[in-house]
């Protein structure tokens, strides 16, 4: 129980580092957005983020899953020549494919513009986007590299705040100076090229990337081949909608989309900062045959990941108006009508959990591409009757389902052929009190509430607060989740003593105790 309790003290600290770096790369990511929503019209935001969703799906395809294979194979080796090769195998499979589909895609720039587009800047902007992806497949490999590492410092500083932080400035710049679209195409290609160098460079503080080479091609491949569609599949369940509404609808429909959607992906936040050490930890206790461990992490963090996502959730849900004017102004008005619709999508999505690294770890990849599969296929024929009436409004409704189809599957295997569950009676009590009773009492007290840039930091502490007050008196605590109270307060300066009144006393106390004072 000591080594469980351990594990989780060393995953939850370093989810608190990676959260603040999520929350600064996610708050980066939509300063982007704003940016150029902002300094261009509707219009041509919505063709800024057509172009982008081709250059999401395109990596995607080109790194064919080896993202994870890094990250999962370097902690299972010991000596630097086997880890060293895991990096080179990645850079092997991933370089080649991102130079043939940058090529693809530059040579067919203009079709592509001409299905996709509506302006004739839209060609220069995709072979701009084409010649980016190489760069951006080598540094997704770099990070995967730190990752398998277990290095969240540099992850952070590279990821989070580097590669966004210089997209902002270059895209900010380049629209101020007078160019249209293809200022994101200048600013990604630029941005990756120095992303990559710095990413390797802080990589080699970790190994040295020159010396003897063993390179693992067929033990990457065998393991990436199944995420190859999973991952694929994966991205194209949230750019479907885009792609699908810049071929039947207007470039204003898909600006007012992707207004929305990136304020609800930011629900995914604290999930992604637990999933940065989640999947090399899992790897490792699966190997370890501590599959008890898995089990007992898997639950703990899915349930502090609704916990701390119920915040944002009820903001989006009960104050779209508000939330959609402070980020894009009122020329974007019409986002609201679509962005509680997919909050709910994506905190279904965190309240999942970690489900598909819980089964990656366990090599049952297999099983999350056939999940990604199906949620695509059914996005797909829903977008393809929805869209043409309903517009961007019938898209959120397809991609909420369809992300709410994946993750029952996943979920449904994990629990089926491993017994593996985030459910226990006080994770239940957690699950059903929140919204039970924030939704309501937040609907009741909306006509007097304005969210602004001076209330909406008090909004999200008071309602995290509640949040905590509410899960205790619910009796949703279990013992080991004195760790998380450790980390939450060590992370926020803030004591919780009416949380740890609630906590239950248990066995796994002392083992809890000592996992979390110092060695």
């Amino acid at each position: 129980m000591a080594d469980q309790a351990r594990e989780l003290s060393a995953l939850l600290s370093s989810a608190a580092i990676v959260m603040v770096g999520g929350i600064m790369g996610s708050a980066a990511k939509l300063a982007e957005r704003i940016v150029i929503g902002r300094l261009l019209s509707p219009d041509a935001y919505g063709e800024v983020s057509v172009g982008l969703a081709l250059l999401t799906v395109s990596v995607t395809i080109a790194l064919a899953g080896c993202t994870q294979g890094v990250s999962r194979f370097i902690p299972r080796y010991d000596s630097t020549s086997d880890k060293r090769g895991v990096w080179v195998s990645g850079l092997l499979v991933a370089i080649p494919l991102s130079v043939a589909f940058g090529t693809a895609m530059f040579l067919f720039a203009e079709t592509l513009a001409d299905r996709l587009f509506e302006t004739g800047e839209a060609v220069t902007f995709v072979r701009l986007l084409a010649v980016s992806l190489p760069f951006v497949a080598g540094f997704r490999i770099a990070v995967a590299g730190i990752r398998g590492h277990e290095n969240t410092v540099y992850r952070t500083v590279v990821r989070d705040v580097l590669d966004p932080g210089l997209r902002i400035g270059l895209i900010a710049a380049l629209l101020l100076a007078g160019f249209g679209i293809a200022a994101a195409g200048v600013a990604y290609l630029l941005a990756s090229v120095i992303a990559l160098v710095v990413a390797h460079v802080l990589l080699g503080r970790l190994m040295p990337l020159v010396g003897d080479v063993r390179t693992h091609v067929p033990e990457l491949v065998r393991f990436s081949a199944p995420l190859v569609v999973s991952t694929v599949v994966s991205i194209l369940l949230t750019r479907t909608d885009t792609l699908m509404l810049g071929y039947f609808r207007s470039s204003y429909e898909v600006g007012m989309y992707d207004a929305a959607y990136p304020i609800a992906g930011g629900l995914l936040v604290v999930l992604s900062a637990f999933g940065f050490l989640y999947l090399p930890i899992a790897s490792r206790l699966d190997a370890e045959g501590d599959r008890e461990a898995v089990d007992d992490i898997y639950a703990t963090t899915t349930k502090w990941v609704y916990v701390v996502t119920f915040p944002a959730f009820l903001l989006f849900v009960v104050f779209p108006e508000d939330v959609i004017g402070l980020f894009f102004g009122p020329e974007y008005a019409d986002a609201a009508t679509v962005l509680p619709v997919l909050a709910a999508g994506f905190f279904f999505s965190a309240a999942a959990g970690r489900d598909r690294e819980t089964l990656s770890a366990l090599g049952a990849t297999s099983w999350i591409a056939v999940g990604n599969v199906a949620a695509l296929a059914l996005n797909v024929l829903i977008n393809l009757i929805v869209i043409p009436r309903y517009g961007f409004l019938g898209a959120g409704f397809a991609s909420v389902t369809s992300l709410i189809s994946l993750h029952l599957v996943i979920c449904t295997v994990l629990a089926v052929q491993y017994g593996i569950t985030p459910f226990s009676p006080a994770a239940n009590r957690t699950y059903l009190s929140l919204p039970a009773v924030l939704l309501p009492v937040a609907y009741v007290l909306a006509p007097a509430i304005s969210i602004s840039v001076l209330t909406i930091g008090p909004f999200l502490v008071v309602a995290g607060l509640t949040s905590l007050c509410v899960v205790a008196v619910a009796g949703g605590l279990e013992a080991n989740d004195a760790v998380v109270v450790d980390v939450l307060e060590d992370t926020v300066g803030v004591s919780l003593p009416f949380v740890r009144r609630w906590l239950p006393n248990g066995e796994s106390d002392e083992a809890i105790s000592d996992a979390s004072s110092p060695n």
